[in-house]
């Protein structure tokens, strides 16, 4: 959780993406990380950059005018953080 677990909502806490790299580093071949809270366009990048495979976004969505359309745009952030993290792999 990168929020304070209870209600919708939240600003996502940017002190959990150290924690997220270093969960990432420790999984297996076949392990996933995701991540819960606070996801949306600004925030669905960097925690892809950091490491995470799979991300849940609720508010981000359910607040949105156009839910479709809010999820292509995460979807397109979220690549734009997998392709950070493959630069920094190389």
């Amino acid at each position: 959780m990168t929020v304070w677990a209870g209600f919708g909502g939240q600003t996502f806490m940017h002190e959990c993406l150290a924690k997220i790299e270093m969960l990432a580093r420790r999984l297996g071949p076949n392990q996933w990380l995701e991540v819960d809270g606070g996801i949306n366009l600004e925030t669905a990048p960097l925690v892809v950059a950091a490491g995470a495979d799979t991300l849940v976004a609720g508010s981000s969505l359910y607040r949105s005018p156009d839910a479709a359309a809010m999820l292509q745009q995460l979807r397109s952030a979220a690549e734009g953080g997998l392709s950070s993290r493959r630069e920094s792999r190389a």
